[in-house]
C-alpha cells in the first residue's frame, strides 16, 4: 500500500495531484488553510477512487502546525512513500515599497515551511531506505518577473534546497526532485483576468495555458517507477516558456 502526503491539495495543482496519485493506488494525506469545503470535496473524490484519505487545516508558515500535521498523517496512514511539497502563496508588489512582513510571509510558506515539512517525514523514509520528495517550484525561478521578487527568490531557493538534499538523500534511498510549472490556469491566475490569460497563452510556444493536470502528470512521473533515476532534477512542464 502506497501513501502520499501533499501540501495544499484542496484546489489547483495540489488537488489534481492528489486525485491522480489516488487513481494510481496511493492513499492521500493533505492539508489546506481556510478551505474546508473544498478540502472535503477533494477528500470525497479520493474516497470515490477507493483510497484512504485524511485532511487537516495547517498553516505552512507555522512550523508547529506542520509538524503536527505530519505526525497525524503518518499515524493515520503510515510512513509516506511520497511527499509533494506543493503549498504556496504570493504577494505582488514593486520592489521599492515591498513590505518586509510580506517578504517574510512568502519565505515562511515556500522556503521554511517546505524545509520543516520535508524534515518531518525524512526520518521515516531513511528508516525504510526509500522515499520520494517532490518540491513544486516555478519557471519564474529561472526567468524572474517584475513585482514578484520575493516569490522568484523563494522558488529559486526551492531548487537549491532540492539539489542539496538530493545529494545527501539519494545514497540513502530517498530521491528528491523538483517541478517548475509554467503558467497554469488556477484561481490565482484566473483572477488576473481573461486578457492576461490570453496574452500569456499567445506568448507560449504551445499557445495555451497549462492545466493543473499537466503538472500533476509530471509529479506522477517522479513519484512512480519512471522516476527511479531522477535525483536533484527540476522538470519543467511550462509550455516552452523557459527552455533549458
Amino acid at each position: 500500500m502506497k501513501t502520499a502526503i501533499i501540501t495544499g491539495a484542496s484546489r489547483g495543482i495540489g488537488r489534481a495531484t492528489a486525485l491522480l496519485l489516488a487513481a494510481h493506488g496511493f492513499d492521500i494525506a493533505f492539508n489546506h488553510l481556510g478551505d474546508g469545503a473544498r478540502a472535503a470535496d477533494t477528500a470525497a473524490a479520493i474516497e470515490g477512487l477507493g483510497r484512504r484519505v485524511i485532511h487537516a487545516e495547517a498553516d505552512m508558515a507555522d512550523p508547529m502546525a506542520i509538524r503536527a500535521f505530519a505526525s497525524h498523517a503518518q499515524a493515520a496512514l503510515g510512513p509516506p512513500d511520497v511527499l509533494v511539497n506543493n503549498a504556496g502563496m504570493n504577494i505582488r508588489g514593486p520592489f521599492e515599497t515591498y513590505a518586509e512582513a510580506d517578504f517574510d510571509q512568502v519565505m515562511a510558506v515556500h522556503v521554511k515551511g517546505m524545509f520543516v515539512m520535508a524534515q518531518a517525514v525524512y526520518p521515516a523514509m531513511l528508516a525504510r531506505g526509500a522515499g520520494r520528495i517532490i518540491n513544486v517550484a516555478s519557471q519564474l525561478a529561472f526567468k524572474g518577473q517584475e513585482e514578484l521578487v520575493a516569490y522568484c527568490m523563494a522558488k529559486a531557493a526551492i531548487i537549491g534546497f532540492t539539489r542539496a538534499l538530493a545529494r545527501e538523500a539519494a545514497p540513502r534511498g530517498v530521491l528528491v526532485n523538483a517541478v517548475a510549472p509554467g503558467p497554469v490556469t488556477t484561481e490565482l491566475t484566473a483572477a488576473r483576468g481573461p486578457e492576461w490569460s490570453a496574452a500569456m497563452a499567445a506568448a507560449l510556444p504551445v499557445r495555451r495555458m497549462g492545466t493543473p493536470e499537466d503538472i500533476a502528470a509530471t509529479i506522477l512521473l517522479l513519484a512512480g517507477p519512471g522516476g527511479a533515476f531522477y535525483a536533484g532534477a527540476c522538470l519543467s512542464p511550462n509550455g516552452g516558456d523557459v527552455m533549458h
